[in-house]
């Protein structure tokens, strides 16, 4: 056993030590202070990183006493998510036991954080089949009923980890990627034989998820092993270094990696002679029961999906009030909004050519609209990070069952920075006013920025996020750049702001019908492009991912309209005390938390904003 491991081991016997103490005094009335809650924390972000050292690496804090996780990846069999299910579950009856009463703000958040984050995986983990996503830098926003799906899997994510985030300055950081290609391939079929017992349990994916996840692992085999993206990626990682270490990788590729990937494209062929095209959860055991719990997940909210349902509806009405006084002014009086928004998506001053100029074309206006929102954001913010952004094209094998675009912050010192991952597999799904508003959603001051702030709270901060706070940020940012004028002479770009947001309402309505209103993928399709005018290419990917990660797309607009809700409540309150820019600091600076703990985050900015 290495050093690295020892204190591993020795970090997580103290984090059971420090919350035995903590329960000992809880339970004597003693004070716990805010210092033992965050000792604590610290010792939990550690037992966290064990569990899923992926994100060690995608945070870049994969060195020194945590130098062993960059050779290990998450354990995907059933044993292993057994195994983490219990530490969960034993780490939330211990954090239950803290008396939390004598603590001060910024420690109670932190608690309630963790607290919360443990309550929804230990619900989660009581369902006999699916994904819960506890801790993943990347995919922390998602709970998926199906093991592996088209946007689901270790065929998708450590792929992408390996290319994008394991560092390689030295022989063992080579060592550590050649050990992590085998427990890649150890991870794919532990999913596998996730995906015979699901089939057992009747748990299996509707027919057209199935095929685009064939069809995608299939295009990951492409070609000879020497020539996949995680060997040619380490082969210029690994450029000068000693040894044959680049054929070792391209012999466990073929040896191990390829194989298991037959394994598992075999067992999904099982399940796709047997896969009907019911699109909902209902149709699953415990649906129902499943879907309210994803819901919850989501939104951290106890909204039933009827009043999601419903508020989707009155929301989309408001938006669309707005837009039509656009189209109306451009010339567009004929039909319905969804109509005439189609109308303007087939006008080819707004579409892109689809092929290398076009794809050309839609990265220059991405990072052209990025330097333009550096200059504005001081306007919105006291406190500025560096917003540190690179945007990037997805892998082909990745663009077929992925959304449009996804992005999320680098690594906490930067020397990786964050991502704007846009799906180029077609132009078609882009056009000139609509893809404006997406940069600030998933960049700046989305996703990326939000992100960066997080590096400055306890680790397990940096770990843990919420769905509906993260997403309801990224729909906040847009509206931001929309206040900041970033279409003041542009009201069509301005349209495509309102679009998106009216998308994101669109989803409320379409998400509640294929799991609560037993809605067809069909039936979603239709009534999602003809009524937001959005394109079929998009929105039919769309709703694949809503069948694949139910509720999650609910998180949006919940989260968004709660911000709005706590900023006027702020202005109300404050009068002309109120500062855009200290209220989005607060919302901004707080982190990743539920949507009653942001509530009681602004709470205290208001308090102190009067003692000013």
């Amino acid at each position: 056993m290495n050093s690295n491991r020892r204190q591993f081991i020795a970090g997580t016997g103290a984090a059971v030590a420090a919350l035995s103490g903590l329960a000992v005094r809880a339970r004597q009335a003693q004070a716990v202070s805010p210092a033992d809650v965050e000792a604590l924390l610290a010792t939990m972000a550690e037992a966290l990183l064990a569990e899923y050292p992926e994100n060690a690496t995608a945070l870049g804090i994969d060195g020194g006493a945590r130098a062993a996780l960059k050779a290990k990846l998450t354990d995907r069999s059933a044993a292993g998510q057994a195994q983490i299910a219990r530490q969960v579950a034993g780490r939330l009856k211990q954090l239950r036991a803290v008396d939390a009463s004598m603590l001060g703000e910024a420690a109670r958040t932190d608690l309630d954080v963790v607290r919360t984050v443990h309550e929804t995986a230990v619900e989660g983990f009581a369902f006999p089949y699916g994904d819960v996503a506890v801790l993943n830098q990347s995919w922390s926003w998602r709970n998926a009923p199906y093991v592996v799906a088209q946007n689901t899997g270790a065929f998708l994510e450590i792929p992408s980890l390996l290319e994008e985030s394991h560092t390689v300055s030295s022989r063992e950081d080579a060592e550590a990627y050649l050990d992590r290609l085998v427990a890649y391939a150890a991870q794919i079929d532990g999913e596998t034989g996730r995906l015979k017992s699901a089939a057992e349990q009747g748990v299996i994916a509707p027919d057209f998820l199935l095929d685009k996840t064939i069809a995608q692992i299939r295009l990951a085999q492409r070609g000879a092993a020497a020539d996949w993206p995680i060997v040619a990626s380490f082969a210029k990682k690994a450029q000068g270094l000693p040894g044959d270490l680049v054929a070792h990788a391209a012999k466990i590729a073929a040896d191990r990696i390829g194989p298991a990937l037959a394994r598992q494209t075999v067992e999904l062929e099982a399940h796709r002679a047997r896969a009907n095209s019911d699109a909902g959860v209902w149709k699953l055991p415990q649906g129902e029961a499943y879907y309210a719990w994803a819901l919850r997940a989501a939104t951290t909210t106890r909204m039933t999906p009827q009043e999601i349902h419903e508020r989707g509806q009155h929301e989309l009405a408001g938006l669309q009030a707005q837009m039509d006084t656009i189209l109306k002014a451009e010339g567009y009086t004929a039909g319905t909004v969804g109509e005439r928004m189609t109308a303007i998506g087939k006008d080819r001053r707004y579409q892109f050519t689809d092929d290398a100029a076009g794809r050309a074309e839609v990265i220059a206006l991405i990072e052209a609209r990025i330097a333009d929102i550096r200059t504005r954001l001081p306007r919105a913010f006291a406190t500025l990070v560096s917003g540190n952004v690179e945007v990037k094209r997805m892998a082909p094998e990745v663009e077929i069952g992925a959304p449009g675009a996804y992005g999320g912050p680098g690594s906490i010192d930067g020397k990786v920075p964050g991502k704007f991952w846009i799906n180029l597999r077609t132009t078609d799904l882009w056009r000139k006013y609509s893809l404006p508003t997406l940069i600030y959603h998933e960049s700046l001051p989305g996703h990326v920025w939000q992100g960066e702030y997080t590096f400055s709270l306890p680790l397990v901060r940096s770990l843990l996020a919420f769905n509906a706070y993260s997403e309801g940020w990224a729909l906040y940012a847009e509206q931001l750049a929309d206040e900041l004028g970033v279409y003041e002479d542009d009201p069509v770009g301005r349209l495509g702001y309102l679009q998106s947001i009216a998308f994101r309402a669109c989803r409320l309505v379409v998400d509640t019908g294929l799991h609560a209103r037993r809605w067809s993928r069909a039936q979603a399709i239709e009534w999602f492009a003809t009524t937001n005018g959005s394109g079929l290419e998009e929105v039919t990917s769309e709703v694949d991912r809503y069948c694949a990660w139910p509720g999650q797309a609910c998180g949006y607009k919940v989260g968004h309209s709660e911000i709005n809700r706590l900023r006027a409540q702020a202005q109300a309150a404050l009068g002309a005390a109120y500062d855009l820019r200290r209220f989005d600091d607060a919302v901004v600076k707080g982190g990743g938390v539920p949507m009653v703990v942001l509530a009681r985050v602004i709470d205290e900015y208001v308090a102190s904003a009067r003692r000013v």
